[in-house]
């Protein structure tokens, strides 16, 4: 069994937060971690919404072995991103987005420093780099579940990992070895977030259907990145002036006390991004978008999705919005049938109806998809 102290600080000392160690049980059948049985509940619940791919590697993430054979421990890294109070305000000209999206793409960021990981296992553990296999947030691994048991934090109510050093604000990584490496103790088998329910409050959409379970079809999150479709009607009010991601679970809770400045050995800092008003977002062009968001994470939504929750956001900030009226309405005519669809949808929110049908009048006509003209006959 192989003492963890060394191989931990050099792990630290490449840029990580936090370096822990789990052991894999030698009979792994799927039930090495009892959130195997919780995942299989939330899929058949249908909480995955159309991220199908949670699915087809369920038995990579309840079996660590599948996806390296003969694994002994896992090794659970983390990242602190957090920023103090930046992108934690917002207003009418600068709406809100996910803290983590206030840098460059953390998974090419923090891949460098995983590929040195590597080499120090090589030379700690005299291994090769065909005895272990990493990942960084992209890969079949349970990593809040594998981070719990070796002790890196809790699953919270909000069924985010939650640190007692770092709050809510971990990248967490994930390193697969064969190799026996003695396992960190996990924090005591009791709730840390006793009768609390501040996270259960502050979702603005009631996504956090029971503690630890999130339905994403209801997650602002899920709807402003992975969705790539319509976001329900229903549900766009609720998302006020998120253009990317929710915060809000995370922020409320009461550990966060705790966290402190991200050191970003292994970020980079996009603070610029924060700074974006809603009318240079809704004004974006395919070489705008790509000179903004190059080397981010939000560029996966691409043009389409990110004017998509900019109309939305113009919708819910009303009268005040009324300046953007003119783009809104010739975002009406895009190219794009989910960004007419939404645009259509915030001018009937800002302006009244006689406006409303002058300003989209032209684009009404034009319109041939049936999904957009559900939005122009729709009540806003």
């Amino acid at each position: 069994m192989i003492e963890p102290a060394e191989l931990r600080k050099r792990l630290l000392a490449l840029g990580f937060d936090v370096a822990r160690f789990a052991s894999i049980p030698a009979r792994d059948d799927g039930g090495a971690l009892p959130e195997v049985n919780a995942l299989r509940k939330w899929l058949d619940a249908g909480y995955q919404a159309d991220m199908h791919w949670i699915e087809r590697g369920f038995a990579k993430r309840a079996s660590p072995t599948l996806v390296l054979s003969e694994a002994g421990s896992v090794i659970m890294l983390g990242v602190n991103y957090f920023q103090g109070a930046a992108g934690a305000s917002s207003d009418s000209q600068h709406p809100r987005w996910a803290r983590y999206a206030l840098y460059s793409d953390y998974h090419d960021t923090i891949k460098p420093a995983l590929e040195k990981a590597g080499r120090v296992l090589e030379e700690t553990l005299g291994i090769t780099s065909a005895d272990y296999r990493y990942y960084v947030d992209t890969g079949p691994v349970l990593e809040r579940a594998w981070a719990s048991r070796a002790g890196a934090g809790f699953a919270g109510k909000n069924a985010m990992l939650v640190s007692r050093d770092f709050g809510n604000w971990l990248f967490l990584a994930a390193i697969f070895v064969r190799a026996k490496i003695k396992a960190d103790e996990p924090l005591p088998a009791r709730s840390h977030c006793g009768k609390c329910t501040r996270c259960i409050d502050a979702c603005p959409t009631g996504a956090i259907v029971s503690p630890g379970t999130v339905d994403s079809r209801l997650c602002i999150s899920y709807q402003t990145i992975e969705n790539k479709g319509a976001i329900p009607r229903g549900l766009r009010a609720k998302i006020g002036a998120r253009i990317y991601g929710c915060d809000a679970c995370a922020e409320a809770c009461p550990w966060n006390r705790f966290a402190q400045a991200s050191r970003g050995l292994l970020l980079e800092a996009r603070p610029e991004i924060g700074q974006l008003s809603l009318g240079e977002l809704l004004a974006l062009t395919p070489e705008s978008f790509a000179a903004h968001f190059r080397k981010t994470a939000i560029k996966r939504i691409k043009l389409a999705g990110l004017l998509r929750n900019a109309c939305i956001v113009a919708g819910n900030t009303g009268a005040r919005a009324a300046e953007h009226l003119p783009q809104l309405a010739r975002l009406a005519a895009h190219e794009s049938p989910l960004v007419r669809a939404h645009a259509v949808w915030a001018v009937q929110r800002i302006a009244d109806g006689e406006q409303a049908t002058r300003l989209l009048a032209e684009a009404r006509n034009a319109e041939k998809d049936a999904s957009v003209l559900d939005e122009h006959g729709a009540q806003p």
